[in-house]
């Protein structure tokens, strides 16, 4: 099993640990340790009723054993001390990745200048709804999706990666992108031009435009030097829905999925080459950078 592997399971491994130790745990707690004070106190009756006839017989004898003779088998053992001390820990980092935020390492630049590569951000996993662990089956409505949110899912084409995208489209809208512009439902997108863009880890310098995507205004990067047609899109799940050409193309987006593009747009492998995203893939929104070692000023939120 590779590391990436292992990443995409590590809820699982945490559900099996969390599980596992907590086991351990109820049976120390409720059965092991009522065993071990039943045999602790049977010891010490026989140490005392030992003592007592010894000391019929003249016999000095030392009390200072009887505590040692009781510590020594009320004592844990070693697996079970350290299962019963991990347990409460493992369970809250279970509880709170699960429910409430998960933290996530951006690995590539395709949501410049929005995220850069090596921000550590913070996931709501309520936002969008209640899912149960490992299974992701949502079982408490709260919220939709809405387009502008930065939002992480499950990889279409391999669910144990993790991706990063801002929500373009919402079931039922018609995304149309022309010309390296954008039109939801027939309506154009309003452009700002920005200061060219930096890009110091290719050293390019990339046309920044603020995008007004239905109210969010967020930063995009284009690269003149890139087509507005997509390269060999996938043949992804309803495919049927979109229609390429020399222009861009344009896409009907099906109940219950949602289309997603990287704010890089000429870097970002997205929707329009792999298609839709549907509702239980969603993991949640990203909301805050809280770390970046190469450059602390990154912290805070972002849109």
């Amino acid at each position: 099993m590779s590391f990436q592997s292992i990443l995409g399971n590590f809820a699982l491994i945490l559900f099996v640990l969390t599980i596992s130790t907590g086991i351990v745990w109820f049976l120390d707690t409720f059965v092991l340790a009522k065993r071990r004070r039943v045999a602790a106190d049977a010891a010490l009756a026989a140490y005392d009723a030992r003592n007592a006839k010894l000391s019929a017989e003249g016999i000095k004898v030392e009390e200072s054993k009887r505590h040692e003779i009781e510590e020594n088998i009320l004592r844990q053992p070693l697996w079970v001390e350290y299962s019963g001390s991990f347990f409460p820990v493992i369970a809250m980092v279970f509880f709170l990745r699960s429910f409430l935020y998960e933290p996530f390492k951006i690995p590539s630049s395709s949501m410049l200048p929005t995220l850069f590569v090596g921000d550590l951000i913070l996931v709501n996993k309520f936002t969008y709804g209640i899912r149960l662990p490992i299974l992701n089956k949502k079982v408490i409505e709260i919220n939709n999706p809405q387009r502008g949110d930065v939002m992480v899912f499950k990889y279409p084409e391999d669910p144990s990666v993790d991706y990063i995208k801002r929500v373009v489209g919402v079931p039922g809208d018609k995304v149309v992108y022309k010309n390296k512009k954008l039109l939801i439902n027939g309506n154009e997108m309003t452009y700002q031009a920005m200061p060219e863009f930096l890009d110091e880890e290719h050293l390019s310098y990339f046309k920044q435009y603020s995008e007004n995507l239905t109210g969010v205004s967020h930063r995009i990067l284009n690269d003149e030097q890139s087509p507005a047609f997509v390269r060999d899109p996938h043949n992804f799940p309803k495919r049927e829905n979109c229609t390429y050409n020399i222009d861009g193309f344009s896409c009907v987006v099906p109940d219950g999925e949602y289309f997603m593009m990287g704010d890089n747009r000429d870097n970002s492998l997205d929707s329009r080459y792999w298609g839709f995203v549907p509702d239980q893939n969603i993991v949640g929104k990203a909301f805050f950078i809280w770390m970046n070692l190469g450059n602390i000023k990154r912290i805070g939120s972002f849109q």
